[in-house]
């Protein structure tokens, strides 16, 4: 998962891409980057780490122009370096720069026929890049010396054509404008807004309505599915709607997880969900155990905190916070590799005791994925002297990989695979887990006014809404995503730094 943002304004945009990129850090903290663009000239700036760590003063007076582009990514497989860092750029036609959230599902033959047919060269095993390169090799096909909007969209319905997948992309080209499209399912999300000035109409396209908010730029409307917009570099937006809409998908894993509480996303708030889903799950529970014992509910902070006051609240249950979060250290979901995920918990969280002490607690996660992290917690629980430790679920169990940008570890490593709930409660040390049913997290996240029917919610049905994800996808991602795989490439890249 990653984030992005494009501006085109009336005046330099450097630092108010810098800021919607801090207000979207927590999409990802493994590398930052940002594009501009002045006169035809380029100035880019990218590299690992957070955004405050990847820009200087220096970078951002260097970074000049009133259109640009910028990402934070946090790393899929086969994307874990520095080299990476996004945005891309290709100097032929035009030169572009592009910043991508998502992954493409046919990258592999993508990259093939680049090679092959296209005549273009690879310099990463980004999907990024090969999706940059599918888009600059039809814009040289319909290009002329000056293009037109026509020419852009006239291209990316050819990009469509070729690319599957889940993706939300901006681009910018050189000295003609900013552009932005969304992949025919709309599972990742992208935003426009607009802010009036003297000058004229200033144009932003992010991946999470926050970062409008943060910048005073009016919320104007979600990127339809399938629909690409183009800001000129006048500032005059155009927009066409390049395929055909599918079945419009978002990810659901958005309002559990990644997105921030105060985002909408394809006109539901995603607080609302959150609030909804602690809802569902209090009934759940109530059904389950109307005599339960729990004297006080817990979250698991940050994201789990208002589906855990909704619930304590149906519950008539005491809430409380019992962790104390560190919050210099990072989301341990996106942190890569499993060893650096495991030392990261006892540093991120302590207890405070007295809100544990011969209490029987229920914890409150959004989700479980490897089960690691949540036997940790539990742990640290019965360290301050919880009587007993039940933990609920806001999500439904993880069972399959996500396919569409979320690296989720590969099947074998999802303790919900092929277990009961009661295995897994056995192995995370849980004296009570519940999960949210699937029908449930879906109704939390529906919302009348938007007109959403159905989400991506691959990775608990394992149904793929692209329609493309084969068993032998699924076994070379497993291949590419587990831990040992993972190390095995760090171990390769320490060899060649040290000349083994």
């Amino acid at each position: 998962m990653c984030g992005i943002v494009g501006i085109v304004g009336t005046s330099a945009v450097n630092q108010r891409i810098y800021d919607a990129l801090t207000v979207l850090q927590h999409r990802g903290q493994d590398a930052a980057g940002i594009a501009t663009s002045s006169e035809g000239e380029l100035y880019t700036r990218k590299g690992a780490g957070l955004v405050r760590d990847v820009f200087s003063k220096d970078d951002m007076l260097e970074l000049k122009g009133h259109l640009g582009i910028g990402h934070v990514r946090y790393p899929t497989a086969g994307c874990d370096s520095a080299s990476e860092a996004q945005p891309f750029y290709v100097n032929a036609p035009y030169g572009i720069c592009l910043a991508h959230n998502g992954n493409l599902t046919n990258a592999t033959e993508l990259a093939e026929i680049l090679t092959r047919e296209d005549r273009r060269h690879l310099n990463t095993t980004s999907d990024s890049e090969v999706l940059l390169n599918v888009f600059a090799s039809e814009l040289q096909r319909v290009g002329t010396a000056r293009i037109t909007p026509a020419d852009v969209f006239a291209a990316l319905a050819a990009v469509y054509r070729r690319c599957r997948g889940g993706y939300a992309v901006v681009a910018m080209l050189i000295g003609h404008g900013v552009l932005g499209f969304r992949d025919p399912n709309g599972i990742r999300p992208l935003v426009l807004g607009e802010r009036r000035t003297p000058k004229g109409s200033e144009w932003m396209l992010a991946s999470e309505s926050v970062a409008l908010d943060s910048l005073s730029f009016r919320f104007v409307r979600d990127i339809a599915p399938g629909e690409a917009v183009f800001i000129d570099e006048h500032g005059r937006l155009h927009t066409q709607q390049c395929v055909a809409a599918q079945r419009h998908t978002p990810c659901i894993f958005e309002y559990v997880y990644f997105a921030r509480p105060d985002s909408k996303i394809d006109n539901i708030s995603v607080y609302r969900a959150r609030m909804r889903m602690g809802d569902r799950l209090a009934d759940k529970m109530l059904r389950e155990r109307p005599a339960h014992d729990i004297d006080v509910v817990i979250p698991i902070p940050d994201t789990s905190r208002t589906s855990a006051l909704q619930l304590a609240q149906r519950l008539g249950v005491k809430y409380r916070e019992g962790f104390i979060k560190n919050r210099y250290i990072g989301r341990t979901f996106i942190m890569p590799g499993q060893e650096q995920r495991e030392k990261s918990v006892r540093r991120k969280l302590n207890a405070i005791d007295l809100e544990f002490r011969g209490k029987n607690v229920l914890l409150v996660d959004d989700s479980i994925v490897r089960g690691t992290t949540s036997a940790q917690i539990i742990e640290l629980a019965r360290e301050a002297g919880a009587a007993k430790v039940y933990f609920a679920s806001a999500a439904p169990p993880v069972r399959f990989p996500n396919v569409y940008g979320i690296d989720m570890p590969a099947t074998s490593e999802l303790v919900a695979s092929g277990r009961s709930v009661e295995e897994v409660a056995r192995l995370i040390g849980a004296d009570w887990l519940i999960y949210q049913d699937l029908d449930d997290l879906i109704a939390a996240c529906k919302h009348e006014d938007a007109r959403i029917e159905e989400f991506d919610t691959s990775c608990f049905s394992g149904e793929y809404v692209t329609g493309d994800v084969t068993p032998e996808y699924l076994a070379r991602l497993q291949l590419a995503r587990s831990d040992e795989a993972k190390r095995a490439r760090g171990q390769r890249k320490l060899k060649v730094v040290h000349g083994a």
